[in-house]
């Protein structure tokens, strides 16, 4: 226990004197600094055409870390800019966007104030009428990008007041999780207060029960899991025929091979080849499909060839897409894995006398329950959230975190699609994540629009998979590039390797 308190004691005198030598310095801005100083880099020493150097020609802090004694060793990204430099604010305001009084008024209770500049740009772009993609990163306000055109034009267009039967929604926002489900529905509630907008979640978990006992009501916005969705529409509990708007919020993951064949299926029901904005008969309406993500698979054109014509889609994408987060200081730490539990407990506990809201990432569920239960063993209150609870015990967990009740989040990738934690200001990556697009989602629960200004991700590496990743990630930020293998479908992936390994007719292949 001496040798890894040590360890952990070695780590943080390290960085507390970088980080203090950095803020003092008055001499060359800091990209990437090392503890072995020679690796060092400042904004001066940027080559002047980075494009041109490709992953492997340049030299990396991490190169070395494949060698047993490279335990201990560690390299710092800074930031570059600050939030308000990386979201900057429009000059436009809500009100010369289109929006009513009362939709900014409800903006002003939620402390938003004004659009960002991508913000105004997808505004404006839904309001257009075609079939949309907003790829941006990560905390940058899609949500609101999507939601504030579209019930301005139910109130403009008057489709509330048009009787519907119950369970027939105007706008259906599908998610690839429960717990984004949840938050988009409290921020459609928050933006329809006295619009007399009805808004209804429905999640997974309880499929069954809601089939045998469906409750009917007037929707308007119907927000939905994936899963339950697409069962509760085959069912014909919810009926699409009013549908104007259709949002695949998460699209990546939701184009992902993990659900492609189903949301295919449920997405034939939409007449998308038409404009929305088109009445085409008395009982035939268009619709508008708006698709919103933080990474973007590299095969995405022909996913979204299965849904619409290509031609018809309109493109609003943010400059700092598939970009290490420019506001956010990353640190990376070549530990041995059996030394990870104590270092996560000692930069816990810092965090918790410092009052820092931490949210711990692990690859697996086993990994994420370890680190949930060794934390809460050693006096650190900490919350576990993953995909394989049970729904009854999985709601809930994420609000005691979002409201403060605990402050520490022992979690896997469940929750890094899309949650809104403005309240976190440490990530933890216990496991490293081997998918750069997972990695560019886990670090996006920070650094948001209203996040804390002073964030932190802190990174444990410990295998040769994960070396590799880093590198990469090492590369972009020493090159400024937008970073390289952004592929958010992981089934797909894996599915070619294993084409690539062991072509058809191969007597390893397993059917």
């Amino acid at each position: 226990m001496l040798k890894l308190t040590r360890l952990s004691f070695v780590f943080r005198a390290h960085f507390s004197t970088q980080l203090r030598q950095v803020a003092a310095s008055n001499g060359p801005v800091p990209v990437v600094t090392c503890k072995r100083q020679q690796f060092n880099l400042y904004q001066n020493d940027v080559p002047a055409k980075p494009e041109r150097l490709k992953f492997g020609t340049i030299p990396l802090a991490s190169d070395g870390w494949r060698h047993r004694m490279s335990n201990g060793d560690y390299f710092i990204i800074h930031p570059a800019q600050t939030a308000h430099e990386a979201y900057g604010l429009s000059e436009r305001t809500f009100q010369q966007l289109g929006m009513c009084d009362t939709l900014v008024d409800n903006l002003k209770q939620q402390h938003i104030f004004s659009p960002t500049h991508y913000q105004a740009e997808g505004i404006q772009a839904v309001f257009n009428g075609g079939h949309m993609l907003l790829a941006a990163e990560t905390g940058c306000g899609k949500t609101y990008t999507y939601l504030l055109p579209v019930i301005e034009q139910m109130l403009r267009r008057k489709l509330l007041e048009k009787e519907r039967e119950f369970n027939s929604p105007i706008m259906l926002i599908i998610t690839p999780g429960r717990e984004l489900a949840q938050q988009i529905g409290r921020v459609a509630e928050q933006l329809g207060e006295g619009l007399n907008v009805k808004v209804r979640v429905v999640l997974g978990g309880r499929t069954k029960q809601q089939m045998l006992n469906p409750s009917f009501e007037d929707i308007d916005i119907l927000v939905a899991s994936f899963g339950a969705i697409s069962k509760l529409v085959t069912s014909g509990i919810y009926r699409m025929e009013a549908v104007r708007f259709v949002v695949l919020d998460e699209a990546d993951t939701l184009l992902d091979d993990s659900f492609n064949e189903k949301l295919l299926h449920l997405m034939r029901r939409f007449p998308f080849h038409k404009n929305h904005l088109q009445d085409l008969g008395e009982h035939i309406q268009g619709t508008q499909l708006i698709l919103a993500a933080a990474t973007m698979p590299s095969n995405m054109d022909e996913l979204l060839s299965k849904l619409v014509d290509k031609a018809t889609i309109e493109q609003v994408t943010s400059p700092n897409l598939h970009r290490l987060m420019g506001h956010v200081t990353q640190r990376f730490m070549r530990v041995r894995k059996m030394d990870r539990p104590q270092i996560l407990l000692d930069l816990v506990q810092r965090d918790a006398k410092r009052n820092v809201p931490t949210i711990i990432f692990s690859n697996k569920t086993p990994a994420c329950d370890f680190v949930s239960l060794f934390l809460n063993d050693h006096g650190c209150r900490c919350v576990n959230l993953n995909g394989d609870m049970m729904l009854k015990l999985r709601l809930g967990q994420f609000e005691k975190f979002q409201q403060a009740e605990v402050n520490v989040l022992s979690t896997t990738d469940v929750a890094s699609r899309g949650l809104n934690t403005i309240r976190a200001a440490h990530v933890i990556n216990f496991d490293f994540p081997l998918y750069t697009a997972d990695y560019i989602h886990r670090v996006g629960r920070i650094g948001r629009i209203g996040s804390r200004s002073d964030c932190l991700v802190t990174n444990l590496i410990t295998s040769q998979a994960e070396i590799l990743a880093v590198q990469r990630l090492e590369h972009s930020a020493r090159t400024t590039n937008v970073l390289g293998n952004v592929d958010a479908n992981v089934k797909g992936i894996i599915r070619r390797t294993i084409a690539k390994h062991h072509p058809p007719g191969d007597p390893n292949l397993k059917a």
